[in-house]
């Protein structure tokens, strides 16, 4: 019998549009520090881009709403499972790498001044925008990008050593949304991934765990856990760190991970 059909969860657009405005204002905190230091420029640039991303895709004429229906919508894990990866610390690539070659604190504060001024479009009920050949709600691409932001500050608090402060809701939301679609990738209830406190999902086919302890867990913290999901670190390297938590014969997630976040 094939695996039940995971529900969606849902999530408020009130809170993550909070949570973007909070993490972006954490970074842009940052950022005066880490400027000048060795590969800050890039991933600013980077950061800058993900910011601007939302208020430029609310700028463009929003798709009909006849077109948010059926094959056409993008949905959150459809997009953590076939997007383009977030570029890696250092990599220079991914949204917005143009901006690392001018003033990265310039073109930050920009985009963040963008941000805030698409408010009320953005929480607009039923805005779409155009994303990838479909249409995506406009909620959910702000949710996007606040994974992305939420993995490159991590990005740059590891390359620069400068604190950057990540929001609350804003990591709660990251690791939910991938977590999300790592059951969406591998549906089935073998297996338990705990990422305390913000998710827990099952997934893998083989016998579903109903009561008591589950056979196969996997447990680990919210920023390893969104290193996995983004490919900054990999299973093996996790494991051998004694980051990651595995039991149970089928408590292996390196075939699943990363995502493509």
């Amino acid at each position: 019998m094939p695996p039940a059909k995971r529900k969606a969860r849902a999530y408020d657009p009130e809170r993550t549009w909070r949570a973007l405005l909070a993490q972006t204002e954490s970074v842009r905190g940052a950022a005066i520090g880490a400027a000048a230091l060795p590969g800050a420029g890039a991933l600013l640039g980077q950061l800058a881009g993900e910011v601007r991303a939302l208020p430029e895709a609310l700028a463009e004429p929003a798709p009909a709403p006849a077109a948010g229906r059926g094959a056409g919508r993008v949905e959150l894990s459809a997009w953590a499972l076939a997007g383009d990866p977030v570029g890696a610390a250092g990599a220079g690539t991914g949204a917005g790498t143009d901006e690392g070659a001018g003033d990265p604190l310039a073109a930050l504060d920009a985009a963040a001044e963008l941000l805030a001024g698409c408010a009320a479009e953005a929480l607009r009920p039923g805005r779409l925008v155009a994303r990838g050949g479909g249409v995506m709600g406009a909620a959910d691409f702000a949710l996007t990008r606040l994974v992305r932001i939420v993995v490159l500050s991590d990005d740059l608090a590891r390359t620069t050593g400068v604190a950057v402060p990540l929001d609350r809701q804003a990591l709660a939301a990251a690791v939910r949304v991938t977590a999300d679609a790592l059951a969406v990738k591998a549906p089935g209830g073998a297996v338990e991934v705990r990422i305390p406190p913000f998710a827990v999902v099952q997934c893998a086919e083989g016998p579903r765990h109903t009561r008591g302890t589950p056979p196969n867990v996997v447990e680990t913290d919210p920023l390893t856990w969104l290193r996995l999901a983004s490919g900054r670190v990999s299973w093996a390297e996790a494991r051998e760190a004694a980051q990651v938590s595995a039991s149970g014969e089928r408590a292996d997630l390196a075939e699943l991970l990363p995502l493509r976040v």
